[in-house]
């Protein structure tokens, strides 16, 4: 985590145009908005200029006319011009909060929807956290630049091609004396801005470890008091919150300068125009009025400026996000139907042999909507160049077989389940479902056939009977108390208050580990899948559930090809096929019988484990006689 954590602290001195124009593709939806974004922020511009230049006339006239001045006018436009200021600041934030809200919905939407193709391979490199960023923190940033950094550069663009344009106008002189503020006033801006920007950065960044460090120390108080390491903590904690003080003083320290400064730039193009537009108004060559709208347009000035650098900064700060964005809209979909199965399913489609929105399987031989048997025919795999998982791996698989895999971790036994299901596919070798590649098939009519239950399983907010439901939407109560039912599952949940419409909490965590187990089941079966996976599905549940479990899957994996990852090798005696599976290869296979009587590498699996849950047996025993005994 600590690398995402840097990563999050990029900031580069250039802007990428070419990563822009990809990104600015999300902008192209709302270029009506766009336009009319620039329109009222040309019209504000024009607004903020005339204001000072109708208060130079208002003094010119009431010099002029005295009492008898017409300023009722001269009020009368003043007002208009407010009113038409006010109307303009209304409809650009409305129309900026459109743009915002529409891009920031549309990044998210394909950004999630790029999540759903991505292979599993994906998101083992890239961590939960990083990817949330994506989400929230990066689509907001983008979301912000399409609008608000477009109005800041369209309005100081324009305002302060206006009060320039308008005091050459006015006077050219006086003009070139006001704008020769504008240069050091953009350096220092701009020198500001970027530190303001990267002390900032580096102040979430302290503040954020420093809080880590906080919540281990509190979680882990009992570790670092059994190995008298608070004193070493405190230092390694004071590091933090030094580093941390020292941004936040930097970071204020910005902050007190960058106003004086832009101020007393301000004040010095103000002090010039009072002294030469004073020395032209005392001999007559310019009026009051004049050198008054000069004075305006001095302190004016620095508004523009300020939020033309502000706008470039906060683009070159937002680069860092276009380009985490970028890269994941940009990855490769790996496992994905090829041209052909894509071609074929449209034909089917087209008259009308399709079946449940794709999940009938575009086949070669014409016979895919039965799974009839699945072939690992010399097959390699490997996550990682280099390192491989399997090495010529060979398995048929016939309907109604159940193969379970056991051996060592980290011997490839989910990655064989992995690679049935296509989560990945074979770095050489073929994985043939009823005879042909299952890359020539449909990927979601496959994954639509597949049912699983993990070691862990997940369940999502809701009610009970929504996540069952899970496994196929359009399914009925009826459907799904039978699932249910034939999970085991239908006695807790109708024990509790509000039976099927009980709530799981966030991840089911208002239901036990078993009981979790027990819906994650029924989810599997309600979708009456063809292809059925156990992964360690009884390894976190107690006895009583574990024999629950047992009988429901017995039940279930009638007619089904199944494949069972399982810990405690009692629970597999009944599978047609034993593999033993160690460094990538079969080491052993057949039924238990058949490997208990070869005496190898199974049976002495099996006989430690049967001592070893033997004697903590006994240990339980005796330790409830003492405690009767005690009592």
């Amino acid at each position: 985590m600590a690398d995402h954590a840097m990563e999050e602290e990029v900031f580069t001195g250039k802007i990428d145009w070419a990563l822009w124009r990809k990104v600015l593709v999300f902008a192209r939806p709302y270029r009506r908005h766009l336009l009319t974004l620039v329109g009222l922020a040309g019209l504000v511009a024009v607004c903020d200029v005339l204001l000072p230049y109708l208060t130079g006339r208002i003094v010119d006239e009431i010099k002029a006319r005295g009492r008898d001045a017409d300023l009722l006018r001269y009020g009368l436009l003043y007002a208009g011009v407010i009113a038409a200021f006010a109307v303009c600041v209304m409809g650009f934030i409305l129309t900026c909060g459109r743009i915002a809200t529409g891009v920031s919905y549309d990044i998210r939407e394909a950004a999630f929807s790029k999540l759903q193709d991505l292979p599993f391979a994906y998101y083992d490199r890239k961590a939960v956290g990083w990817l949330m960023a994506r989400l929230t923190s990066d689509c907001n940033q983008l979301s912000r630049i399409m609008g608000w950094a477009l109005l800041d550069i369209a309005w100081g663009s324009i305002a302060l091609l206006a009060v320039s344009a308008m005091m050459f106008a006015l006077s050219w002189k006086l003009a070139l004396v006001v704008l020769l503020i504008v240069p050091p006033l953009a350096i220092v801006t701009r020198y500001f801005q970027v530190r303001l920007l990267l002390t900032s950065r580096a102040l979430r960044k302290a503040n954020s470890q420093a809080t880590a460090a906080f919540n281990e120390g509190i979680v882990g108080v009992r570790t670092t008091k059994s190995l008298v390491r608070e004193s070493r903590n405190l230092e390694e904690f004071g590091t933090l919150t030094g580093a941390m003080y020292g941004h936040a003083v930097a970071n204020a320290l910005y902050q007190a300068l960058f106003l004086p400064l832009v101020l007393s730039i301000c004040a010095f193009g103000t002090g010039l125009a009072l002294w030469r537009g004073g020395i032209d108004a005392s001999v007559g060559a310019l009026s009051l009025g004049v050198l008054v709208t000069f004075l305006q347009y001095a302190g004016f000035v620095q508004g523009p400026v300020q939020e033309l650098a502000n706008a470039i900064t906060m683009i070159q700060g937002a680069q860092a996000s276009a380009e985490r964005i970028q890269s994941l809209l940009d990855e490769p979909v790996t496992i994905k139907d090829s041209d052909e199965v894509v071609r074929d399913m449209a034909e089917s489609n087209d008259n009308g042999n399709g079946n449940d929105n794709g999940r009938a399987g575009v086949a070669i031989d014409g016979h895919a909507d039965r799974i009839e048997s699945i072939e690992f025919r010399d097959v390699s795999f490997e996550y990682l160049k280099g390192q491989p998982v399997l090495k010529h791996f060979n398995l048929s698989v016939r309907a109604g077989e159940t193969i379970a895999l056991v051996g060592p971790t980290g011997g490839g036994k989910s990655t064989i389940v992995a690679l049935a299901c296509r989560f990945y596919e074979p770095t050489a070798g073929q994985v043939l479902i009823n005879g042909v590649d299952y890359r020539r098939r449909s990927l979601h009519w496959l994954q639509s056939n597949l049912g699983m239950v993990l070691q862990q399983p997940h369940l999502f907010s809701g009610t009970i009977r929504e996540n069952i439901r899970y496994g196929r939407l359009a399914a009925t109560d009826v459907e799904i108390e039978e699932a249910a039912r034939t999970a085991n599952a239908d006695e807790f949940i109708t024990s509790t208050p509000k039976g099927y419409d009980t709530s799981v909490g966030e991840g089911g965590n208002q239901l036990s580990t078993g009981q979790k187990q027990l819906v994650s089941l029924a989810r599997a079966i309600i979708a009456n899948p063809q292809l059925f996976v156990m992964d360690e599905a009884t390894s976190s549940v107690d006895t009583q559930t574990e024999r629950l479990v047992q009988d429901a899957i017995e039940r279930v994996l009638e007619g089904r090809i199944s494949f069972v990852i399982a810990h405690r090798l009692s629970t597999i005696r009944s599978a047609d096929r034993i593999l033993v599976i160690s460094g990538g290869r079969v080491i052993e296979q057949g039924s238990h019988h058949q490997l208990i009587r070869r005496r190898g590498h199974y049976y002495e699996l099996y006989t430690n484990q049967f001592t070893h849950e033997h004697e903590e047996q006994v240990l339980a025993e005796e330790d409830a006689r003492a405690a009767g005994a005690t009592a």
